[in-house]
C-alpha cells in the first residue's frame, strides 16, 4: 500500500521539533479528524486529559456521540502511558470493554489517571517475569462532570520484539525518544545550558540532599528542584519530561544526581570541542 502525501506530512510532523508531544498526538491523521484537544497530560503520561467533541461528523442519528468514537480514542492511551512509563517494552491494546452509561450529549472529556500501586505491580511483574498484562479504568464525562461512559482497557506489556503480538505496538512517535541527539535537538540550548552553570550545580547538590534525592527522584520531584533553581517557568513539561526521560536510563521512574551530573558534564565537553 503506498502511503499518502497526508501520511508522508504527519511523519514528518512526528519528527520535527516545532509541534508538543500534545500537539503531535491532535495531528495524528485518525484523531486529527475527529477534532480532538489534548487538556492535559502530566507527569509522564500518568495523568491525560483530553475533549472528543460532539460535532456534525461524531453525532449519531439519536443525536448523541457515536460510540466508535469514543472507542477510537480510549483504545491507545493506556499503551501509549505504558509505552512512556516503561520504555523498552512493546506495549499494545489487549482487549477493551465500554459500558455506555449515559448518552453523550455534550463534549466528552476522557480521564485517565495511571495508578500507583498499579505502577509497582507492573514493575515488579516485570522484574519477576519480565512481562505484565495490566487492566486500566478510566472514562468519558459529560461537560457537568457526569460519567457517560466507563473503560476497561487491558495492556499487554511485552520485551521489545515480542512476536506474539496481536497487534502493533504503541506508537512510538508518541513517545518521548531516549537518544542522546534527540534530547539534544530539544533541550540542550535550554534545560541543559542553564543547569550546566557552576552556581546552578552546586545548588542542585544542595536541592537533592535536602529533598531526599539521594534515593534518586521521580518526576515530579525532579520538576520540583528545577521550581527551586528558579528555572520551572522557563520550559515547557514536555521539555522536562524529555531530559528526564533520557536520563531514567533503567525506565525505573528515578533519577541519580550522578545521572544529571554526568550528563551536563558530557554536554559541556561536547560545547568546549565544537
Amino acid at each position: 500500500m503506498k502511503t499518502t502525501w497526508f501520511m508522508n506530512l504527519m511523519q514528518q510532523v512526528s519528527a520535527s521539533r516545532i509541534f508538543s508531544e500534545r500537539k503531535k498526538i491532535e495531528l495524528y491523521p485518525p484523531f486529527f479528524m475527529m477534532r480532538i484537544t489534548v487538556l492535559q497530560l502530566k507527569n509522564q503520561w500518568r495523568s491525560v486529559k483530553v475533549k472528543l467533541p460532539l460535532n456534525i461528523f461524531s453525532r449519531n442519528p439519536g443525536g448523541v456521540m457515536f460510540g466508535g468514537y469514543q472507542a477510537a480514542l480510549a483504545d491507545p492511551i493506556a499503551a501509549l502511558a505504558c509505552s512512556r512509563i516503561f520504555p523498552g517494552h512493546s506495549c499494545w491494546t489487549r482487549a477493551m470493554t465500554i459500558d455506555f452509561k449515559l448518552g453523550g450529549s455534550t463534549d466528552l472529556e476522557l480521564r485517565f489517571e495511571f495508578p500507583p500501586e498499579l505502577e509497582e505491580q507492573i514493575r515488579q511483574d516485570l522484574e519477576t517475569k519480565g512481562r505484565s498484562t495490566p487492566t486500566f479504568l478510566y472514562g468519558y464525562y459529560l461537560k457537568d462532570g457526569t460519567l457517560c461512559t466507563s473503560i476497561s482497557n487491558t495492556v499487554a506489556i511485552r520485551p521489545k520484539g515480542y512476536i506474539g503480538a496481536t497487534t502493533p505496538p504503541a506508537a512510538e512517535e508518541f513517545a518521548t525518544p531516549l537518544s542522546i541527539e534527540k534530547v539534544e535537538s530539544l533541550v540542550r540550548e535550554r534545560v541543559i545550558k542553564e543547569l550546566a552553570t557552576h552556581k546552578n550545580e552546586r545548588a542542585l547538590e544542595q536541592l537533592w540532599g535536602s529533598m531526599g534525592g539521594g534515593k534518586g527522584m521521580d518526576r515530579e520531584m525532579f520538576g520540583s528542584v528545577l521550581e527551586d533553581l528558579g528555572m520551572g517557568g522557563k520550559f515547557q513539561s514536555e521539555e522536562i519530561d524529555t531530559l528526564f526521560n533520557a536520563l531514567d536510563r533503567d525506565g525505573s521512574g528515578k533519577i541519580s544526581l550522578d545521572e544529571v551530573e554526568d550528563f551536563v558534564q558530557m554536554k559541556r565537553k561536547g560545547e568546549a570541542n565544537k
